[in-house]
Order: C-alpha cells, then structure tokens, then sequence
C-alpha cells in the first residue's frame, strides 16, 4: 500500500512510522527542511548547540510517545525523568511528589505543600477526590475557572498551582480553558497511570535529533515541498499529481482547508469545513538566554510568578545548560498564551522576563547566586502554538468524508488538549484508519477534483 503524508510534524510522522511498520511504502511531504513541525529543531548563529522552536516538557503519562521514541532508539535515555516537583523561583511556593503509589503520592505532594495555606491545600485535596469520585468527569461547558469556583479553590492556591498547570497543559487561560480537557490530564498524570505518569520528562538535545530525524530515514522523506493540489477517487488519491492509495493531511486546520477545498461534495464535507474554520489560535513565546557564564537554576525546571500588571509574563524557566551539558549557563523563559507578547518588541520582551527572573531570585528564600550577565538571546514565537482548548470546540474525526484522505494533528478529536502526546496519538489513529482501507476494497474509478 502506498501512502503519501502531507505534513512532517510529530502527527505526521507517528503516522508514517505506524505505516511503515506496517508494511506500507510511505512518503512524507513536508513544506521545511527540518522534520518536527512545530517542535522541530532551530538554529541560531550566537547560540553554540541547536535550539528549539519552543520548549516543550514531556509527562511520564505521555505512554504513545515514549513507545515511539523506544521504537526509534531503543531507549528514552534522551529525556531527563524528574518525579513531579513545582516549584517556584523564589522558593516560596513547592510541590514535590513522594514516592508513594498513585494517586497517594499528588495527595501527599498537596497536603505537604509549601506556600499554598493550609486551607488551600485542603481545597486542592478535596477536589482531587472528588474529581476521582466522579471518574474525572465534569459537567458539560465547563471552563477551568468554573471547575474552581465550584470546588471553593482559593485564590492563592489559583495563582500558585493551577493557573500554570492550566496554561502549561492547555495553553489557554482559565477563564476559557475547557475544564474536561484539564481533567483528562489531571487523570491520566495523575491517577491512572502509576506514580511515573506525573514525571516531568525534559529533553536532553533538540525534538528533531529526539525522533524525527531518525523517523525520516524509514520514509521516501520530500522536504521544501509544499503540497498544493488533492485528488480523490475511490481507489486513490493524487498529491501535485503523484498517485496514492492514501493520503494522511497531517497539517493546521488552515492548511487542511485548502487542500480540501478542490474536492468534490461528499457526505459530511460540509461540516468538516466548518469544523475547520472554527478552531481560534494561542500562541507561544520562547525567549532563550545565553549567559555570560556558568549558572544553573536550583531545579532544572521552575515557575515564575506571572503578573501582567506589572509586566511580568513568564511562567516557566528551563535550565537549558543543565540538559544539554553546556558550559555556560543556558535558559528557556516560557510564555504561554502570550498574546500580550504579539505586542511587544521582541527585546522588550526578552528584558522583561530577564528582569522578572532576576526580581523573583533575589527573593528566594535560600540566596542564590545572581544571574550573570546575558551574552545572547533570541525569542521564538509560534503565532499558532496551539488551538484554543474552550469548552464545547467541535474538533475533527481521523477519517474524512473522503474514504482514502485521513487527518492528523493535536487538532483532531484525540481526547488531550494541543499537546505532543496528543499529536502522535492522532497519527497513529489515522494511520489505523489507512491500514482499515486494505480489508474493503471499493470499486476502481479515477481520482477528481
């Protein structure tokens, strides 16, 4: 069976490595010149090793993608597994994780936690329990802050702990995050999955050398091509021409609609392209600093204290040196759903968050050496980091209403919001719904469009 996958991100290639073990001959198109989409590989001529387009964290309960990144390497030794710790910079707020079976060791991290009040950490226990109670559903339309509010959660405990667990698995703000989507990954990381789900897993080199590029070299690999004309019969499909048996649009929303947007009317074509059109956008802004010498953060991964108001954006900072092994010190300074950024100058915000990070390690609680001075930066922002995960967004099946043209993306209906585990979950289910082609067959007719 002959496969043609537009689209080299992780959906696109967790499908063609499901494919290809499958016995199919797969070849990717994909419109750069780097595999990954968007967590792919990125380089900058002030920075001595590669980047990325956005720093990502992984979760222990991401058990699709670390089955693939086995398949591929034999081994996850790429990734540095920390039980779950959140911590913030300035030491005052800390959630750690003991060893305990699941889900005793989130309730034991939240009673023992520390600067979250007493009566917020009992708040935090007893929604957890009732959650569990409920098998982790909530009532339909419900944002997180809705999810809150009925759960009495303080505002302490909002901005310390669940705003940046909000943000950083859904990357939309509480206000209008979909609270069934939140709770989907409260479930899996926390409950279901065993201690190890909640993990905070953090690349040691760049996402494409994670997997990508050795997924590549079992594919006839296109890159600089962008696919711009689809056909489909009952027996095939054509991509700019070259016939196929299948075809998987492992690409944007955007992009999905103009592929489509040539073929023929077939049952339910119209609600896909409403779906289509229907998905808002949240971005992402990385700004990595090179530093001027050896630093390394106390953890390798810490919360910043965010507050617009006063200009402070960033929620996370990655020690990137650590990872990497670098010598001097390296960082990551995330910020999620960073529409306030689209309107900043790129150096104001880099100025901004350094001033932020040096603001909140003064007031650590234990000193810590100050940050050096920045020798290097550079910003990375995704415009369209993700979809917008609100309640009540209609997202796309795998099978389209054309028989022989599949979806895949973080986008479609995976269950997880627009996350990594998310993305190879929805290629190995389009995959699987390629592979359901072989067992019936459909009468031969040339492809239109």
């Amino acid at each position: 069976m002959k496969v043609g996958i537009v689209g080299a991100g992780w959906a696109g290639l967790a499908a063609a490595v499901s494919l290809r073990d499958a016995g199919c001959q797969v070849t990717v198109f994909e419109a750069s010149h780097v595999p990954g989409g968007r967590a792919r590989r990125v380089t900058h001529e002030d920075f001595p090793g590669n980047l990325d387009n956005g720093q990502h964290i992984l979760l222990g309960a991401y058990a699709d993608t670390l089955s693939l990144i086995r398949r591929l390497r034999g081994d996850t030794d790429a990734l540095q597994r920390l039980p779950l710790r959140l911590e913030s910079v300035d030491g005052r707020t800390r959630v750690r994780a003991p060893r305990l079976p699941a889900p005793l060791h989130m309730g034991a991290a939240l009673l023992l936690g520390r600067g979250l009040g007493l009566g917020g950490r009992w708040a935090a226990v007893r929604m957890m329990r009732a959650l569990k109670k409920r098998d982790w559903h909530v009532p339909p339309g419900y944002t997180v802050r809705d999810l809150l509010d009925a759960h009495h959660q303080p505002a302490a405990l909002r901005a310390r702990l669940w705003a940046p667990l909000c943000l950083a698995a859904l990357n939309t703000p509480v206000e209008s995050a979909c609270a069934a989507l939140f709770a989907h990954v409260l479930r899996d990381s926390l409950d279901r999955g065993g201690r190890t789900a909640s993990d905070m897993l953090l690349p040691r080199e760049d996402l494409s050398t994670l997997w990508p590029d050795a997924a590549i070299k079992l594919v006839d690999w296109r890159p600089g091509h962008t696919v711009r004309d689809l056909g489909h019969g009952a027996d095939g499909v054509t991509l700019d021409g070259e016939a196929f048996d299948a075809a998987v649009l492992a690409v944007p929303p955007r992009a999905a609609q103009r592929l489509i947007a040539g073929l023929p009317p077939a049952p339910g074509s119209s609600l896909l392209r409403q779906t289509l059109g229907g998905y808002e956008y949240q971005p992402i802004a990385t700004v990595n600093l090179r530093l001027a010498g050896p630093w390394r953060l106390p953890q390798p991964i810490l919360m910043l204290s965010e507050d617009p108001a006063h200009g402070q954006l960033g929620q996370w900072v990655i020690d990137r040196g650590t990872l990497t092994g670098q010598p001097d010190g390296e960082l990551a300074i995330v910020v999620s759903a960073a529409q306030s950024a689209l309107d900043m100058d790129k150096d104001a915000l880099t100025q901004a968050v350094i001033a932020q990070l040096r603001d909140q390690l003064k007031r650590r609680r234990k000193p810590w050496p100050a940050l050096p001075e920045i020798a290097a930066s550079t910003v990375v922002i995704e415009k369209r980091a993700t979809f917008s995960a609100v309640p009540g967004l209609r997202r796309a099946h795998p099978r389209s209403p054309w028989r022989r043209i599949m979806l895949a993306g973080d986008w479609t209906d995976t269950g997880y919001p627009g996350v990594l585990e998310g993305a190879v979950r929805s290629g190995q289910a389009a995959a699987r719904e390629v592979l359901s082609l072989r067992q019936a067959p459909a009468p031969s007719t040339a492809p239109s469009r």
